[in-house]
């Protein structure tokens, strides 16, 4: 018996190590340039794990963090990846031996008119009688073409391509709260603007009032400051209904009921300050760095060992089997040698005629690489075109930025000494009004300028690979 464990198990070893037919695989050559053209704004280093705490803003961090832990779309992908885990396992499992084990207790009553009973009864044989049953069953396909070994390579690549899609959902997900949170800063800012533009022209609209009591200004000018104010007022609204929506937007990614954390986050901070994002200086790097690059790359390989798979099909599957027991009309002797028992069988299996049926699956699967490969020159493409367009983002909306803030203060002391002119009669009340109205849209568009910049360094990060390590 020892013997035979060890013949088993060097045919095993041999079997499991010797040559699959199909192709291996072979990383494709992809011509990518050695460096970004925007590289200049990144921060030659490894993209941090996590680059949210690079912002600085601890309730940022706070949504991030609580949005990784809780979200229930990286819940669904990581029950994915638990599934595509458990059937590459299962495809290792097919590849060696099976053996169940087996009993059974039979109580017989023989019917004396049944053809068997007749005989039976003739050679007088007991008509009841008990059958007691014991053994061990093996059964084992011998993969010698390599179908079944190229299987689990493709099973081993899908729990890859299931890993990578959580990785990539991790990155998506903490992208994207950070991507709402600063969207509900930059309009916070935007309604503090307007709030604070109210406040000025609703002085205004007294002054105006003071000036028509004293005959100084006439009803048409105090109409057109009212109007001027309602305006205002009418922006701030909307601006309240988009910061409920980002607010939601929120506590769905953290994983809560709309509402929940309205408190935590309604009260109102700036907008946090840009950092530049950290990362390869070097396109090729998001081979490994970017999840859906590495999916992407993990479905070719899948597709790849099924080619072997569909080729093994031209070859013969050979299989074995044993049995192995005892069987006995009492349990007194069920473990004698007299009651042992035992069957070998030797299978063979093999596709000599089938009309093309396996020349059309190995063509599929041929498609299917292709298909593949196709796609995973895209997602390279993709990404380097999203590292490039975050980065000229970033670069020119802080540009923008700073001449934004430039404008605002020239429009701020324009504004004041129109003002002043106005209250001497030196210029009419629409001149302060134009003012206004500037000095409003450019602090509007600051505010945007700004979280623009924020987000394109988000984007940054996220099109670097940041959040997730392969």
């Amino acid at each position: 018996m020892r013997a035979f464990h060890s013949s088993l198990a060097l045919l095993a070893s041999g079997v499991l190590t010797a040559c699959a037919v199909g192709p291996d695989y072979k990383r494709p050559e992809v011509a990518l340039t050695s460096a970004y053209l925007g590289g200049s704004a990144m921060l030659p280093s490894v993209t941090p794990d996590t680059w949210w705490r690079t912002f600085d803003d601890p309730m940022l961090d706070r949504a991030v963090e609580r949005a990784l832990s809780r979200n229930l779309d990286l819940a669904q992908v990581q029950a994915r990846v638990e599934q595509a885990r458990a059937a590459a396992s299962l495809t290792s499992a097919n590849l060696m031996p099976a053996v169940d084990a087996s009993g059974s207790a039979e109580r017989v009553h023989s019917s004396l008119k049944s053809p068997i009973g007749e005989i039976a009864h003739a050679v007088g044989a007991p008509r009841n009688y008990s059958d007691y049953a014991l053994g061990a069953q093996a059964s084992w396909e011998i993969d010698l073409f390599g179908g079944l070994r190229r299987g689990r390579e493709a099973a081993i690549a899908d729990e890859r391509v299931a890993e990578a899609g959580a990785g990539a959902m991790r990155v998506s997900i903490a992208a994207e709260a950070a991507d709402a949170y600063i969207a509900l800063r930059e309009l916070q800012a935007r309604m503090a603007a307007a709030e604070a533009q109210e406040r000025t022209q609703d002085k205004l609209v007294e002054l105006v009032r003071q000036r028509f009591n004293e005959g100084v200004s006439s009803d048409r000018e105090f109409q057109r400051a009212v109007a001027a104010l309602e305006g205002v007022r009418a922006s701030i609204p909307p601006l309240r209904a988009a910061i409920d929506g980002q607010l939601n937007r929120l506590d769905v990614l953290m994983g809560a009921q709309a509402g929940t954390y309205r408190a935590e986050f309604l009260p109102a901070t700036i907008v946090p300050a840009a950092p530049p994002p950290a990362g390869s200086l070097t396109p090729a790097d998001l081979l490994r760095r970017r999840p859906d690059v590495v999916a992407a790359e993990h479905r070719l390989i899948a597709a790849n060992a099924r080619i072997g798979t569909a080729i093994a099909e031209y070859y013969p599957h050979i299989s074995i089997g044993a049995v192995l027991g005892f069987s006995s009309l009492g349990t007194a002797d069920i473990f004698s040698r007299a009651a042992q028992q035992a069957q070998g069988v030797a299978g063979l299996r093999w596709r000599l005629f089938d009309f093309g049926r396996i020349d059309a699956e190995v063509a599929m699967s041929r498609g299917r690489e292709g298909e593949a490969l196709a796609g995973y020159r895209n997602a390279i493409l993709k990404a380097t075109e999203d590292v490039e367009t975050a980065l000229s983002r970033l670069a020119q909306r802080g540009i923008e930025a700073k001449l934004r803030e430039r404008q605002i203060a020239a429009l701020r002391i324009a504004r004041n000494q129109t003002q002043l002119a106005y209250e001497n009669g030196v210029v009419g009340l629409i001149d302060v009004l134009d003012a206004d109205r500037e000095l409003l849209a450019a602090s509007d568009r600051l505010a945007t300028a700004k979280s623009e910049e924020a987000r394109a360094s988000v984007a940054a990060f996220r099109a670097l690979g940041g959040g997730w390590s392969g």
